[in-house]
């Protein structure tokens, strides 16, 4: 039976090897419900130990989508809005969850030199456009900043963007939150130099991701500002983020951030998706632009599209025109150098290039 490669994404796997290991150690337990139980809070220590910041609320959510949409609904007032790349997850990717829950998503225009990102002087432009303008008071309101490290095209926020960034949130009343569902991979990137207690020191609140970087399930908040949103544990019960099991979740982050593990989880991944970005290259296949994590995006004509989705399930991610298409390649922390060699014999070998 031919089996397909699977590039799509990565969270198509089960779970590292090391959660599976210490999930076979609790069979039979019991334990107290909603993450009340002694892992759920050794793992929180373990996190405000790795973030160096001893103070900070964590609470385990069941995925991403529950995530952002119970932190920003809890953040913002029914009036206020949050700031946006237009390509964010939060704007593209999570079926207008923001806006079921009454608040708006204000969307930066994406530019092909920002690959996801959001300028400093595109959220001044935003927030002095508000502040300007006279009819202010009949608008959303701008009172939150999302972001994502890594974005939703694999690039990265350096330390001096997320500087710039967080000085002027602070500066004018909006809190500063990060998505984090791909962070292990921004950590483990070479051109990473953004650590978990810069995201600590210069955020509001971000997240660490669990579901795409070796867990089966589950995101933890890091609420690193005091008192920023008082009660969460129940708006996380209002939002169906909060698992009676909650010892699952907590586990799995024990484990992660046991001996450093959650900034090497990424290392293969990253590792593999460099090498697989240099054979594209050589082979003469037109890379969007450079990635410097797990998320690779080739440019392919219609033929090699078709011939590529036989052997290889890939992630469709635009079209540019109407016989070219940009597709997504993902690693993984769990790629393996069998999967890579296959890929690579398929673009080289056998693929048309024309």
């Amino acid at each position: 039976m031919h089996t397909k490669l699977n590039f799509s994404s990565d969270y198509t796997r089960t779970a590292h090897p090391a959660i599976l290991a210490r999930l076979v150690e609790t069979a039979g337990m019991a334990m107290p419900g909603y993450g009340t139980d002694p892992i759920c809070q050794a793992a929180k220590e373990k996190i405000r130990t790795a973030c160096q910041c001893p103070d900070a609320e964590v609470f385990f959510l069941s995925g991403g989508t529950q995530m952002n949409a119970a932190v920003i609904d809890s953040v913002l007032r029914s009036y206020q809005g949050v700031i946006a790349a237009e390509t964010g997850h939060i704007s593209t990717h999570e079926a207008g969850a923001i806006e079921y829950g009454g608040h708006k998503v204000l969307t930066i225009p994406g530019t092909p030199e920002a690959r996801g990102k959001i300028s400093l002087a595109e959220l001044k432009r935003v927030a002095e456009t508000f502040a300007n303008d006279m009819n202010r008071d009949h608008m959303v309101m701008p009172a939150m900043v999302y972001i994502s490290q890594p974005t939703e095209y694999g690039t990265l926020y350096s330390l001096d963007e997320l500087t710039g960034i967080s000085k002027f949130c602070r500066e004018h009343d909006l809190t500063l939150y990060v998505d984090g569902a791909r962070l292990a991979y921004a950590l483990a990137s070479p051109a990473n130099d953004v650590t978990l207690s810069d995201l600590a020191r210069l955020t509001d609140a971000f997240y660490i991701g669990g579901t795409k970087c070796g867990a089966f399930i589950g995101e933890a908040l890091v609420i690193a500002k005091k008192n920023l949103i008082p009660h969460f544990f129940t708006i996380m019960k209002q939002h169906g983020a909060l698992l009676a099991k909650g010892w699952l979740l907590g586990l799995q982050f024990d484990v992660l951030f046991t001996d450093g593990l959650y900034e090497k989880v990424g290392q293969t991944a990253i590792a593999y998706a460099e090498e697989i970005q240099r054979a594209l290259r050589e082979a003469g296949f037109p890379l969007y632009f450079e990635s410097p994590t797990n998320q690779l995006f080739v440019v392919l004509n219609e033929h090699q599209r078709n011939y590529l989705e036989k052997e290889i399930d890939l992630s469709f991610w635009e079209e540019i025109d109407e016989t070219h298409t940009v597709m997504r390649i993902a690693t993984s922390w769990s790629t393996t150098r069998e999967e890579v060699d296959r890929l690579l014999e398929i673009l080289s070998l056998k693929c048309p290039k024309k």
